[in-house]
């Protein structure tokens, strides 16, 4: 059995410094599929600021990943136990996208893809796929470089998980304890195909929608405003003392000095007159102009 595990780790990192030949930059798995190697913050007494590997210790999973063949191997010798490896998403050159195709769901996750390609509009290009112990397929494409897929599960379709930026697909030549991963006839040899635009949109999260910044003083303010600006001859002075002693009351008052200034020179007062009314209210209720 050890003789079996040396072999699979000495296959694993020759598939593995392959790999970052081509670019792309890796990390030794265990027979789990996880990062062979454990964080070195495990046992911190105190949680701190998440280290990505600022420390200089290894452990920190996708943020080790490396194409440099001396860190490469310098990671599976602390790992002697590794038996594959795991390819980084969202790294330059290709920003690795990797489209799960799982079989362990009761939805055909392959025929989800293709009913979405038929309603967005899109084909899957020929590219990298690799096919996983349980009969599922991983599809290797690239993204632009200005943006970050994030990682996301059954979230485009049941069945259907995205490996983006933060996340690693198994490399093809891994053992597992399901199995090894390997890669279909004919693709091992092509470079990631591009994302197809109407498939990247569909991986993006939704845009936010624009929430403008409400004003300072809030709908209690822009009320008192309104009470200023509707005041007739006679009023004028009096709604703007008002007004201005409920501002300030509740905690607004610097806030409408220049909205209420404006709103009682609209209505016929002078600035001085607005600004000495004010001045007023706020020294009445015990604050200072």
């Amino acid at each position: 059995m050890a003789t079996t595990d040396r072999q699979a780790t000495t296959l694993a990192l020759a598939h593995a410094l392959s790999a970052a030949e081509r670019g792309l930059a890796v990390i030794p798995l265990s027979r789990t599929k996880l990062p062979a190697l454990r964080s070195p913050h495990r046992d911190d007494p105190v949680p701190g600021r998440p280290c990505h590997g600022e420390c200089g210790r290894f452990g920190h999973g996708v943020y080790d990943a490396s194409t440099d063949p001396v860190r490469i191997r310098e990671l599976f010798a602390a790992a002697p136990w590794a038996t594959g490896y795991g390819i980084a998403c969202g790294l330059p050159p290709y920003h690795l996208i990797g489209v799960d195709l799982d079989t362990k769901s009761c939805t055909d996750s392959s025929a989800a893809l293709r009913e979405l390609a038929l309603r967005h509009l899109f084909t899957i290009p020929e590219t990298v796929v690799v096919l996983t112990p349980s009969g599922g397929r991983h599809l290797w494409l690239t993204g632009p470089p200005d943006t970050v897929v994030p990682n996301s599960a059954g979230r485009l379709a049941p069945g259907i998980d995205i490996r983006g930026a933060g996340g690693y697909l198994v490399g093809p030549g891994s053992r597992t304890d399901h199995g090894v991963y390997t890669a279909v006839p004919g693709t091992a040899h092509l470079a990631p195909a591009a994302c197809p635009p109407s498939l990247l949109r569909l991986l993006l999260p939704p845009p936010r929608p624009h929430q403008p910044a409400p004003p300072a003083a809030g709908d209690h303010g822009r009320g008192l405003v309104h009470f200023v600006l509707t005041a007739h001859e006679g009023q004028r002075n009096t709604r703007l003392f008002w007004a201005a002693c409920r501002a300030y009351e509740n905690g607004i008052g610097p806030a409408l000095v220049a909205p209420l200034t404006e709103a009682a020179l609209h209505t016929g007062l002078t600035e001085r007159e607005a600004r000495a009314t004010i001045a007023s209210a706020a020294r009445m209720t015990g604050h200072h102009p």
